[in-house]
């Protein structure tokens, strides 16, 4: 058996939150754009509430589907990766002074 999408349980999800005040709303004899809005206001906050863990589920899979491409970067590699250059380039560089190579001035 195959699982359900998350994307798919977040959106039934969504919009129970959304039709079961709804429902409520019109059995209760609201009008029908105030029972709307009033359900879309209800739907919204109780999804921010309780639905956090298939939001971020929903959401890492978009970024993942994304950046299939290419490995997300951490914010320090970057600059570790310039350390571990440069001193590559410095190792390279006191190497050939050794081997009585002069570096040209500049």
């Amino acid at each position: 058996m195959k699982a359900v999408p998350a994307w798919l349980v977040f959106t039934v999800l969504r919009v129970l939150m959304f039709a079961v005040p709804f429902v409520v709303l019109s059995l209760l004899g609201i009008e029908g754009w105030l029972a709307a809005l009033l359900a879309a206001v209800i739907g919204l906050c109780l999804s921010y509430i309780f639905l956090r863990a298939p939001r971020d589920t929903v959401a890492r899979g978009l970024y993942e589907v994304r950046h299939r491409d290419k490995e997300p970067v951490h914010p320090d590699a970057e600059s570790e990766d310039a350390a571990v250059d440069r001193a590559e380039a410095g190792q390279n560089t006191a190497s050939q002074d050794k081997a009585g190579h002069t570096p040209s001035a500049p």
